[in-house]
């Protein structure tokens, strides 16, 4: 027989029991979706997280400091590597050696990272955050090159701040843009709005910092013994102006860079305070007088940022770059997509069993039919590509359908996540992400599974004796 005519055969006997084959290809494309399902979520997870990082360039992001600090050991409380950062001698991160930096090959930026809490008074409320300095030259990379409300500061010395929503709902508020030039806010512990005269952007916030007050320094000792409870620090008020305002709420605004309050680098390092900028200032406070803490270092490419490390390490620095955790989290999404995957695949071989039952069952209906065929000519490889084909395109329809049901169970699922998301403010999200490997794989796994459920029907077709079936009534 042509291959035509075994392909014709093949595709009519599965019409021959229509509501068994559809519960057995039925079975596929329940297999299929729930793979696709499942693997599109941690592939759609981890497309989020990835362009997260590339869109605010954090990927050619380093940060510097005196010393190699082993973070996992400090943060699991490890004595031993605590010690030895406080007593290893490390050098200092001066200006000019923050002018080294510049120089080196693919950097682009180098500038002192300046970080400390305070205290925000914005409109009769308050609350507690980080103030952030950074240099005015970062408005021409992301995330602040595309402020959608306002503008980043042009000078480093300017009295003004960017602010982010998260900010503004630790303060119970909520941002509400009227139109491209009034902005409005709505409280959003009470529900109710309360539009402003005129716009958010230039109105002015408070920055409270707890400085040291020498007046209540008690020169007897009677008076600090009687007055240890009155603290020698006062607050300190600066007033800035709200020049911009990042995305949305939800959306990654480079923390790591940002956060919820930046000012000017300049005007940071005017605002009086009390306290230390980061860990290294706290752990090496007497050695590194006349140094900063920590350098934040940008390469122009990706492919530049492990030279520059390591050029930095060379000459005694410790330095951390975002993209050596790239690896890991690729790793990571992997044995996720696995773990999802595994998920699918439980499913899918159980619809492999059905095909197995089902053409099995096809077998023992169809003896006679069988030994006809062998008895005028029709040889063990022509029986076994019959059923082969059936197999086969159970396979395919079932993959075909697994697609779409995998496609509509993903926007049902993202949808009703943004529907919860969209209560708590959040903008958004494409939780799920359907990739053209992903179609192809799982149309081609549907296709090789069912096969291999067809390889024991098959060869049990192939060996029906002609004279026995012949006799089977």
């Amino acid at each position: 027989m042509k291959f035509a005519d075994i392909t014709e055969l093949a595709l009519s006997n599965l019409t021959r029991s229509k509501l068994r084959a559809f519960l057995t290809t039925l079975g596929v494309v329940i297999g299929i979706g729930a793979l696709v399902a499942m693997v599109s979520f941690g592939t759609g997870m981890q497309k989020n997280v990835s362009r997260a990082f590339e869109e605010n360039d954090l990927f050619t992001s380093l940060f510097v400091t005196p010393q190699k600090i082993d973070f996992a050991s400090t943060m699991s409380g490890d004595v031993v590597a605590l010690e030895g950062i406080m007593t290893k001698p490390a050098p200092v991160m001066n200006d000019s050696v923050i002018a080294e930096f510049r120089k080196l090959d693919g950097v682009l930026q180098a500038f002192p990272q300046i970080q400390f809490p305070v205290k925000v008074k914005f409109r009769g409320r308050d609350t507690r955050t980080t103030l952030n300095g950074l240099p005015a030259e970062m408005g021409n990379f992301a995330p602040f090159n595309k402020i959608p409300n306002g503008k980043f500061f042009e000078s480093d010395s300017e009295y003004v701040a960017v602010i982010s929503p998260e900010l503004l709902a630790d303060l119970n508020l909520r941002l509400r843009e009227e139109d491209q030039k009034a902005l409005s806010l709505e409280d959003s512990s009470r529900g109710m709005r309360t539009v402003a005269k005129d716009s958010i952007l230039g109105a002015e916030l408070e920055i409270i910092t707890t400085v040291m007050d020498a007046s209540k320094i008690s020169p007897s000792p009677f008076g600090s013994l009687f007055g240890a409870m009155n603290m020698p620090v006062k607050d300190h008020v600066t007033t800035l102006k709200i020049s911009g305002i990042l995305k949305e709420r939800g959306e990654f605004h480079g923390r790591m860079l940002g956060g919820s309050l930046t000012v000017p680098a300049v005007t940071a390092d005017r605002i009086p305070r009390f306290g230390f900028n980061s860990v290294w200032d706290l752990l090496k406070r007497d050695q590194n007088r006349g140094g900063h803490g920590s350098v934040y270092v940008r390469a122009k490419r990706v492919e530049d940022v492990r030279p520059i490390k390591q050029a930095i390490e060379d000459m005694g620095f410790g330095a951390y770059a975002i993209i050596e955790e790239l690896d890991q989290m690729r790793q990571f999404f992997l044995i996720f997509d696995m773990a999802l995957g595994a998920i699918g695949t439980i499913a899918l071989i159980v619809a492999a069993l059905g095909i197995i039952n089902t053409m099995v069952m096809s077998i023992l209906e169809r003896r006679r039919e069988i030994g006809v065929m062998k008895s005028v000519g029709g040889s063990e490889s022509e029986i076994r590509t019959i059923f082969f084909i059936e197999a086969g395109a159970i396979g395919v329809i079932g993959g075909l359908f697994g697609l779409v049901l995998g496609w509509l169970a993903t926007r049902v699922a993202n949808l009703i996540a943004n529907v919860y998301l969209a209560r708590q403010d959040v903008p958004h999200v494409e939780f799920f992400y359907i990739p053209l490997w992903l179609i192809f794989g799982a149309l081609a796994f549907s296709v090789i599974v069912s096969l291999l459920a067809g390889v024991y029907p098959a060869s049990r077709a192939a060996r029906v004796d002609p004279v026995e079936a012949l006799r089977h009534d």
